[in-house]
C-alpha cells in the first residue's frame, strides 16, 4: 500500500473534474484491491466496508473524488502532482483528495483494532455541482450512525455548517418610452422597487442568531433588468445567495424574506440546508479524546455533510478551504499524515 503522501500524488494526477471521476475511481478501486481492502465501486461511489464482526454502530468517513475544472492562473500544470517546502501543489490536492488518502489509509490502519460495528468509507462524485452522488451512495448503505465529512478544514472540526439557499427577487412595472416617465404618475418603475428592496436586505433576517454560526446572510450576487435604453423594464431581477443557520429552517426563512419585502421572492434552491453536531455528540467526545488540542468552529462552506445531517457528525480534514478552487491549489503535507492518525485513531476511540 502506497504512503498517504504517495496516494494523495497519483490521485492528484489523474484529472477528475465533475463528471469525469471514473478514471480516478477505477485508480482508487484497483489500490485498494491489491492492498486486500475491502472495495466496491459502482456509479455513485467507490465504498469500502471494514467490519469488526461484533455489533455496534456505523461510522463513516464521507469525501469526494471529484474536482472544480482548472481555471487560469496557474504558475504549474495543474494535474502534474509537485511537492516543494512540504506542501504538494495541484487540484484538487486540498479539495478534497488530501481527506480521500487520509481516509483510506487511515481506516485501513485501523481496521484491526475495531472492537464493534463497521467503519465505512464513501467517496463520492459530482460534489461540486448540484449533481452529487453521495445521496446515493448514502442509501445504498444502509444504517449510518456517525459521519466524519472529509472537507479541507486544517484539521478543526466543524461543528455546524451554513445552509445555501438561492432565490430570483422580482420586481415588475409596464414597459414605457422613458421620455415619458414623469408623466406616467404612479406607474411603478420595476427597477426602482427593485432597488427599494435591495436596500432592505442588510440584516433582514438578523435577529435569530445561531451561537456558532451568527447570522444568516441574505446578499445579492446577479441584477438584470431592461430590453433598451430608453425603455422603462418591464421587469427587474436579483439573484440572492441566502446562507442559512439551523436557526432559519428553510420553510421559515423564506416566509420571512416574503413578509418583509415587495417584491416576488421565488426560490429556486433550497436543498442545501444548514447542519450541526449534536450537543451531546459521542463522535465529537471522541475527537476530543483522541485529539485533546482540536478546536471547533462553524463553517461557511456546503458540503455532502446534508445527506447525513440526522445522524451524529462533524467535518474535519486536511488543508483549508481559502486554497480550495484557486490557482495553485495545495495542501501542507504535515497536515495529511496527521489527518491520516487522527482518522486512524477516531475511527479505533469509537467503535469500541
Amino acid at each position: 500500500m502506497p504512503t498517504e503522501i504517495e496516494l494523495l500524488r497519483d490521485l492528484v494526477a489523474i484529472p477528475s473534474v465533475s463528471g469525469a471521476e471514473e478514471a480516478v475511481a477505477r485508480f482508487l478501486e484497483a489500490t485498494a484491491r491489491q492492498a486486500a481492502l475491502p472495495v466496491a465501486r459502482d456509479d455513485a461511489s467507490v465504498t469500502m466496508v471494514f467490519d469488526s464482526g461484533k455489533p455496534g454502530p456505523t461510522l463513516a468517513f464521507l469525501s469526494h473524488l471529484d474536482v472544480v475544472p482548472p481555471g487560469a492562473g496557474w504558475t504549474r500544470d495543474p494535474f502534474t502532482p509537485v511537492i516543494e517546502d512540504g506542501r504538494l501543489y495541484g487540484r484538487g490536492s486540498g479539495d478534497a483528495k488530501a481527506s480521500v488518502a487520509a481516509m483510506t489509509l487511515g481506516a485501513a490502519d485501523a481496521a484491526s483494532g475495531l472492537r464493534a460495528g463497521r467503519l465505512l468509507l464513501l467517496f463520492g462524485y459530482g460534489e461540486e455541482t448540484r449533481h452529487t452522488t453521495m445521496p446515493v451512495a448514502v442509501e445504498r448503505a444502509g444504517r449510518i450512525d456517525a459521519a466524519v465529512v472529509g472537507e479541507p478544514t486544517s484539521l478543526s472540526v466543524a461543528i455546524a455548517q451554513r445552509g445555501l439557499m438561492m432565490a430570483d427577487l422580482v420586481a415588475r412595472g409596464p414597459q414605457r418610452h422613458a421620455g415619458y416617465a414623469s408623466e406616467d404618475g404612479d406607474a411603478p418603475n420595476a427597477a426602482i422597487a427593485l432597488a427599494r428592496d435591495l436596500v432592505r436586505l442588510d440584516g433582514i433576517v438578523a435577529e435569530r442568531m445561531h451561537p456558532v454560526l451568527g447570522a444568516a446572510t441574505v446578499t445579492p450576487t446577479m441584477l438584470e433588468a431592461g430590453v433598451s435604453r430608453n425603455v422603462t423594464p418591464p421587469q427587474a431581477k436579483a439573484v440572492l445567495d441566502i446562507r442559512s443557520t439551523p436557526a432559519w429552517p428553510h420553510p421559515e426563512l423564506a416566509a420571512a424574506l416574503r413578509e418583509r419585502l415587495t417584491c416576488e421572492v421565488r426560490i429556486t434552491s433550497d436543498r442545501l440546508v444548514p447542519c450541526e453536531t449534536p450537543a451531546d455528540s459521542s463522535l465529537l467526545a471522541a475527537a476530543r479524546r483522541v485529539r485533546p488540542e482540536l478546536t471547533t468552529f462553524g463553517s461557511a462552506t456546503c458540503s455532502d455533510w446534508v445527506f447525513v445531517r440526522d445522524c451524529d457528525a462533524v467535518k474535519c480534514g486536511p488543508g483549508t478551504s481559502r486554497r480550495s478552487h484557486t490557482a495553485d491549489e495545495c495542501v501542507d503535507l504535515a497536515e495529511v499524515t496527521a489527518a491520516r492518525a487522527f482518522y486512524r485513531d477516531l475511527a479505533q476511540e469509537y467503535l469500541q
